[in-house]
């Protein structure tokens, strides 16, 4: 029995001693907001507060409109290397180069002349009866029937021309990626919008929470989750000759490790979720291990954004981005409405400690594990003697 005594003791302080080393899901609450662990691994630790949720909330979201403006387009539209365009010229009188003898003025198209359409070619040029090769590219069709009228002035009698864009070819916009029907779509006068052209092309086939629209446009590249411009009609910009947009099927995720109900990657199921929604998704809380008190949300901010985070606390780490690990109490009623008012960011890490009681239980448990054969010995050594 001394023997028996002597090794549950020996037991027991092992146990308490080999406590930090007793397998477990992460860091302890302590050792991640420890000032040692943060400047050992680079890293920041912010509460989830009014305060840092009023910056996070401030900053400025990728925008079309704030990145490309909304302009309408000309009521003209440009001509371009490959447009078809039709040429009709009137003359004042009969007899003209353009008209037919007098006999014949009161026939139909007696003082017209229609040339037959005419594809733009590579040096931006068509021809014209008697005016020669006119430069056409980059003109507007009343700019074109100017330069026609003034090269036949002094040839015809008194002409007028209409200029008339038959095929459009140059005025498009490519519409490509998740889209049932891939297409070229011309831009009409009276101008497109973003959904206008992506509604021509069939629509989104992927799940409009899954969806992006990315708009390529004079070497930039800008990219807008779909339901952001379902929500904001200004979004919703007009589209522009040679844009090329792209429907991209990015579902978002969070990783969900530590005292959760699951660990997995964890879909949205929709554009926007909260720090709330997210627990919820993950399966909530478990009861015997974890920490209320230990709930981090892990991401890379910019580190401008952490500046206004943390002042005024000197922020010494590189940038330019920084890791953070945000912190929510539960053990305060208020953190559940900033639970609620934070957002999710796509591939943020959900960590909930464990309580420090789980670690105390683990200690137990081993000791017990350890101890039990030796209690059964004794106990069958005492009872034989």
């Amino acid at each position: 029995m001394v023997l028996t005594r002597r090794t549950l003791l020996a037991g027991v302080a092992l146990g308490l001693v080999g406590c930090s080393s007793i397998p477990g899901a992460g860091p302890r609450r302590e050792e991640v907001m420890s000032p040692q662990a943060q400047a050992a691994g680079q890293f920041v630790v912010v509460e989830i507060e009014p305060n840092a949720l009023s910056i996070l909330t401030s900053r400025p979201a990728i925008s079309f409109r704030g990145s490309f403006g909304d302009n309408r387009p000309s009521p003209d539209q440009v001509i371009g290397v490959g447009d078809s365009i039709s040429v009709t010229i009137w003359e004042a009188a009969s007899g003209g180069l353009f008209s037919s003898p007098v006999i014949e003025r009161m026939g139909p198209g007696s003082r017209t002349a229609v040339i037959p359409e005419q594809v733009v070619a590579r040096d931006g040029s068509v021809t014209v009866p008697y005016a020669g090769r006119i430069r056409v590219q980059g003109l507007r069709p009343a700019q074109v029937e100017a330069r026609i009228t003034e090269s036949l002035r002094g040839r015809a009698i008194e002409p007028q021309v209409l200029v008339t864009i038959t095929r459009n070819a140059s005025n498009t916009v490519t519409v490509t990626g998740e889209v049932v029907n891939g297409a070229v779509v011309p831009v009409n006068v009276r101008g497109q919008r973003l959904l206008d052209v992506i509604a021509i092309a069939g629509g989104a086939r992927a799940p409009v929470h899954e969806t992006f629209i990315n708009l390529i446009r004079g070497g930039r590249s800008v990219a807008v989750p779909m339901p952001v411009v379902l929500e904001r009609p200004a979004e919703n910009i007009y589209v522009r000759a040679g844009d090329v947009i792209t429907l991209v099927r990015a579902p978002l995720t969070f990783t969900a490790i530590g005292a959760t109900g699951q660990n997995a990657v964890v879909p949205f199921g929709q554009i926007k979720l909260s720090l709330e929604e997210a627990i919820g998704r993950a399966g909530g809380l478990t009861d015997f291990r974890a920490d209320p008190e230990g709930i981090f949300v892990l991401r890379f901010e910019p580190v401008d954004l952490v500046r206004r985070l943390v002042a005024p606390r000197p922020l010494d780490l590189p940038g330019p981005f920084v890791p953070v690990a945000y912190r929510l109490n539960l053990r305060d009623p208020a953190s559940m409405f900033a639970a609620r008012a934070f957002v999710m960011q796509d591939k943020d890490i959900v960590y909930v400690a464990n309580a420090p009681m789980t670690e105390v239980q683990k200690v137990f448990s081993l000791i017990n594990t350890l101890t039990t054969p030796v209690i059964q010995g004794a106990a069958v050594g005492a009872a034989l003697r």
